[in-house]
């Protein structure tokens, strides 16, 4: 992921960087008490979406969507991400489902 950020000269990886951090459950009231605590941790709330059905008989399935500029290297963002994989089992959910990354709003 970095070597790709760099190699394509798309952002300075030195500067903050807005990254995106996405928990799932099928109960959105879970996600729903969750995001007090992701915030007292210094993220802002996106929002909770639910996900489109490839089948229609599949269950629901809600994205709490969050995101924190932040200044990232593969190991620092290893260690972000063992941290949210740990925030989603205490906290009862389905997943923490990963990260996105783009730039911040200037």
């Amino acid at each position: 992921m970095f070597s790709s950020i760099t190699e394509q000269g798309q952002w300075d990886l030195s500067q903050p960087l807005l990254w995106g951090y996405f928990f799932t459950d099928n109960d959105p009231n879970k996600l729903e008490l969750a995001m007090p605590k992701i915030q007292a941790m210094g993220y802002s709330v996106v929002g909770i979406f639910q996900a489109e059905k490839e089948e229609e008989n599949e269950p629901d399935l809600f994205y709490l969507h969050v995101e924190k500029p932040e200044i990232h290297n593969s190991k620092s963002l290893d260690k972000r991400n063992d941290e949210f994989y740990i925030f989603a089992y205490q906290n009862g959910l389905d997943s923490y489902d990963g990260m996105d990354v783009g730039p911040v709003a200037q």
